[in-house]
């Protein structure tokens, strides 16, 4: 098994072409990629974080609560306190890890749990501009630490704007660029970056095809909810979304 580390990265990058990004500073949230080889195994859950993980290329099986099959496209959620173990099939695993820890405000549940999700299975929702999410944990299935979910962003820019959550960006598929105030960065497939409460930004899809990312962030809650940097800005909002 090898886990994704970030110490290669250049000093004072934002993107973790690693596709890992360390807990730091005031946030209990971090993210770290999976490869697990034909037959090899990892233990996964923690006994003061929450676990949430999404297996995207291979298959396997999650010895937690009886033996629970994933496939690429399926995501799963260990509480704090829950422990299991991943182990890969035939074709191998690989799998994004994020972890949760307990200092962060806890959404109220607004429903049943569940352990494991598949992305085919969510219901698809609308962020700013032509932009849609897909939420495979939250507050409405067991999730009450962070919301894990599936983004899309069709080619171009939206305006710059910031959120109120602390957000992990994993890269699926495409190409693009991160935009800060202090510079940008270009990212592909299995890139990884963190974007603080209030930090501005923009999430360019330099391709011609859908930039489909998946997201965590910290306190549980919508994908949708964005602020503008600049409120002149909604008129853009409006624009791109008819």
């Amino acid at each position: 098994m090898t886990a994704a580390g970030a110490s290669s990265e250049a000093s004072g990058a934002r993107v973790s072409r690693a596709g890992a990004v360390p807990a730091e500073g005031r946030s209990a949230l971090a993210l770290e990629t999976l490869r697990l080889a034909p037959g090899g195994s990892a233990a996964v859950g923690d006994g003061d974080a929450d676990t949430l993980l999404f297996v995207f290329a291979g298959d396997g099986l999650l010895a937690f609560g009886g033996g629970r099959e994933l496939v690429a496209g399926t995501a799963a959620l260990l509480c704090a306190g829950e422990r299991g173990a991943l182990t890969a099939g035939e074709r191998g695993l690989e799998a994004v890890r994020v972890t949760v820890g307990p200092d962060v405000d806890v959404h109220a549940p607004l429903g049943a749990r569940e352990t494991v999700v598949a992305i085919e299975r969510a219901d698809v929702g609308s962020a700013t501009g032509k932009r849609s999410f897909q939420v495979l944990f939250g507050p409405h299935n067991g999730s009450t630490r962070a919301t894990l979910f599936a983004g899309y962003v069709p080619p171009g820019a939206a305006p710059w704007h910031y959120h109120l959550y602390d957000e992990i960006v994993w890269i699926r598929r495409g190409e693009g660029r991160l935009h800060l105030r202090g510079g940008v960065e270009a990212f592909g497939p299995g890139s990884a970056f963190r974007l603080s409460p209030r930090e501005a930004h923009v999430v360019e899809n330099t391709g011609q095809e859908e930039l489909a990312v998946l997201g965590a962030f910290t306190p549980a809650g919508s994908p949708s909810a964005a602020y503008l940097a600049e409120p002149a800005d909604a008129a853009a909002y409006l624009l791109d979304a008819s």
